[in-house]
């Protein structure tokens, strides 16, 4: 299959895996505290990856370390808790809404830090994309004015910390495989994930059913949400643009909604009518 048409692929992929995280984070949360969530979701994600990538870290040049660590941060760490920390007080609809903010912040980012270039066309399919999310956000705050969208400020900065992440990687790390990066990415993760984990107390009621049963919706998040879908990431990025790449988050509220129904999250046909903006948002920010 051409690059072309297996972008495409991998786009819809990823739409349907990370879609599929945050009702997975709700599961989660039911048993976990937000931080022992992030803990376990990155510590999953890493033993994985290790077992199936660990050879690959040899290809790693020295000097390429310090982006690997700033990728593992900004790409993983960082957001693994502020969507958890997010998700204890607004919906995970709501959330996967806002993080279709990141292609904007890709946008900005690379053009302004990291020299990249961009077309036209890019930034009208971006901001239709945002129209799109508006609506979505600001019907969902009317019909759900308890909650405290406060907590979404949090989704915001994870967002940016997503745009650096994958304006580094397409700057500084495009000639490794993404095997090398996702596995280096979790290798340096792992000792500070365990230890946040240790400090919050799980060790302490890992007994729990409800804690067990939470353990297992993020042992998936983790292997496939984080894992696997990191090394589809970053071969996406490398085979085409940042802008590209971050435009799945257009999708993924879509997958989320869709989730959300089966929990029974009620949609209103200004959400429908906005999803379908983004995906109009998706196609323009997605041509060359």
């Amino acid at each position: 299959m051409e690059s072309k048409q297996l972008k495409w692929v991998y786009l819809v992929v990823l739409a349907l895996v990370w879609g599929s995280s945050f009702i997975l984070i709700k599961k989660g949360l039911i048993g976990l505290t937000a931080l022992q969530l992030g803990s376990l979701r990155i510590i999953f994600a890493a033993i994985f990856l290790l077992l199936i990538g660990f050879k690959s870290l040899s290809k790693i040049p020295s000097y390429k370390w310090k982006y690997i660590a700033l990728t593992s941060l900004f790409g993983t760490f960082i957001p693994a808790y502020l969507f958890a920390i997010a998700q204890t007080e607004i919906d995970s609809s709501v959330s996967s809404i806002l993080n279709s903010l990141t292609p904007l912040n890709t946008l900005i980012l690379g053009a302004l830090v990291f020299g990249l270039q961009f077309k036209r066309n890019q930034i009208f399919g971006i901001l239709i994309g945002l129209i799109g999310s508006a609506l979505l956000i600001l019907n969902g705050a009317i019909h759900h004015p308890e909650q405290n969208y406060y907590y979404a400020i949090l989704v915001l900065i994870a967002s940016i910390c997503y745009a650096v992440n994958v304006n580094l990687i397409k700057k500084y790390l495009h000639d490794l495989s993404p095997l090398s990066i996702t596995t280096g990415n979790f290798m340096v993760l792992f000792v500070p994930a365990f230890t946040v984990l240790f400090l919050s107390g799980f060790f302490e009621v890992i007994g729990a059913v409800k804690v067990q049963e939470s353990i297992l919706f993020i042992m998936i998040l983790g292997v496939v949400g984080t894992g696997i879908a990191n090394i589809l990431f970053f071969k996406l990025i490398q085979m085409s643009s940042p802008v590209f790449a971050t435009s799945v988050t257009y999708l993924i509220p879509v997958v989320a909604f869709c989730w959300g129904l089966l929990d029974h999250e009620m949609l209103t046909p200004v959400q429908f009518f906005g999803a379908f903006i983004i995906l109009i948002g998706v196609y323009l920010s997605a041509k060359k």
